[in-house]
């Protein structure tokens, strides 16, 4: 009886010996896949990486001083006033500034880490280093009218690159460019206002300055920026080896 109850033991402690062993193996390989799942949490810059997003705030602060002279259609004021209109009153010419379709490229190239990092590299130059900004720089610049819309550029980023993560679709780029377009006009003419508010401006001169300033300026980011972004597409393909 002896020998059987031994016998029949036996089998019984190999099974657990072998259970043991499995549960360790499994152990093991759970703290493998844990440390390295911490080690990708880890920001790797590469020189590629790094050589495009300091190229990306040399473009920022370039196009601050690019100014592009549109000419377009519109349907002149005489014309509704029954006085005669000239080919000229036909047309429109708009000194645009295209910075906030840049932004859109710099983010949509580079994805939200180092997109945000140019462009908070861009705003530190300019209010700390050097007179970037396009009415000049330091940090008593957050007092000028025109700031808000600077500042605004660092949420739309963040917004443009989470809706673009999901696919560079038609569909996906429209929406990422329109609401990351009105983030930056929005911030920045509620910005204006406070300001305008504190240094007891006219109602006369926020008006204006919004026209000037957002007006029909916002159809020509939302139009050039659904462009760099296609275009940002396809040089994300060429240059995917830096990102």
């Amino acid at each position: 009886m002896n020998e059987e109850n031994n016998n029949s033991q036996q089998p019984q402690d190999e099974n657990q010996e072998q259970q043991e062993q499995a549960a360790k193996e499994i152990k093991r390989k759970k703290v493998k896949v844990k440390t390295k799942k911490k080690k990708k949490k880890g920001i790797h810059i590469g020189i590629g990486s790094l050589v495009l997003t300091i190229f990306c705030v040399f473009l920022l602060i370039t196009v601050t001083f690019l100014q592009l002279d549109i000419t377009h259609f519109i349907i002149p004021a005489k014309l509704f006033q029954g006085k005669p209109c000239t080919i000229e009153d036909y047309l429109f010419t708009i000194k645009y500034i295209p910075q906030i379709p840049i932004v859109i490229f710099v983010a949509a190239l580079l994805g939200r880490k180092f997109g945000l990092v140019s462009i908070i590299l861009y705003i530190i130059t300019g209010l700390f280093i050097l007179p970037v900004f396009a009415l000049g720089g330091g940090w008593r610049y957050i007092f000028e009218y025109g700031f808000g819309y600077i500042f605004a550029y660092i949420p739309a980023a963040f917004i443009l690159t989470t809706i673009l993560k999901k696919g560079f679709t038609f569909k996906n780029i429209l929406k990422a460019v329109v609401l990351s377009v009105l983030t930056i006009h929005v911030i920045g003419v509620i910005y204006m206002m406070c300001l305008a508010g504190f240094k007891h401006a006219g109602w006369d001169f926020i008006g204006t300055w919004i026209a000037a300033q957002s007006g029909i300026k916002i159809l020509y980011d939302i139009v050039f920026g659904y462009l760099l972004v296609l275009f940002a597409k396809y040089a994300r393909i060429i240059l995917w080896f830096y990102l």
